[in-house]
């Protein structure tokens, strides 16, 4: 399957690490790595979005689209929504939104959230993995999501669902047949919604979580779910981060 675009925002401003996509990974930007991935994964095109000429710079010679958007979008599905109109992508062209800090994503995965989306009538898709360790689930930073069947019900930083008889007796420990599951945050969406979603109104539990996909469920629209494949090792925020996936590459 390969009926699918990869779209990339890359903003060079990052108040933890300055120039993101253009640190260092193996001698080369990391932007260029995150490319790599979406071709690995089989997708059609790929193209960076970005606000920057530093970045389209370091793309020069790579089969990669470059996009150039205005500076002051809130988030990455913004710059996509922007990408969407510049390249006039049909509304049912599928779009899978890949992080530019995640040059280790998983080839399976990029595939799997496309594949998902296609396989459902929902207007969005997303990737979930299960939670082993009570620590990751009591994690705010950890986003949970609630799922039936194949749609998402809810995501939350909060411990969801609440086990409440085994949690009364012990919070050390995960009860068997609970199926919690941590969000995995690459979607994939038809650009006909990706446009409208993006002017939707912010809404209550957005803001209360701080999680832009709940806008989605407030307004009444699905998203569907699928499990991820494989792993998808943590993305880069931080120069530890960068530090860390150059020694996993180097070994």
């Amino acid at each position: 399957m390969s009926d699918f675009i990869v779209a990339i925002p890359a903003r060079y401003a990052s108040t933890r690490l300055p120039g993101k996509p253009l640190s260092l990974i193996a001698g080369e930007p990391m932007v260029v790595h995150a490319a790599r991935r979406a071709f690995a994964a089989g997708a059609r095109e790929v193209v960076v979005a970005t606000d920057d000429a530093r970045i389209a710079a370091a793309l020069a010679g790579q089969p990669v689209a470059v996009c150039m958007t205005r500076a002051d979008h809130a988030s990455g599905s913004d710059r996509l929504a922007e990408c969407a109109e510049q390249l006039s992508w049909a509304d049912d062209a599928v779009v899978v939104n890949l992080q530019g800090d995640e040059p280790l994503a998983p080839a399976s995965g990029i595939r799997a959230v496309a594949e998902a989306l296609i396989a459902n009538d929902a207007p969005m898709a997303t990737l979930a993995t299960p939670i082993t360790d009570a620590a990751e689930l009591f994690n705010p930073n950890c986003v949970k999501l609630v799922a039936a069947g194949e749609l998402a019900l809810y995501f939350s930083r909060a411990p969801l669902p609440w086990a409440r008889d085994a949690f009364a007796a012990n919070r050390d420990a995960l009860p068997a047949g609970v199926p919690f599951l941590r969000h995995i945050g690459i979607y994939a969406y038809r650009a006909g919604f990706l446009r409208r979603y993006t002017q939707l109104p912010r809404t209550p539990l957005e803001s209360a979580e701080s999680l832009e996909q709940l806008r989605v469920l407030e307004h009444g629209h699905r998203i569907a779910v699928r499990l991820a494949p494989e792993p998808f090792p943590a993305g880069v925020d931080t120069p530890e981060d960068l530090a860390r996936v150059n020694a996993l590459l180097a070994s």
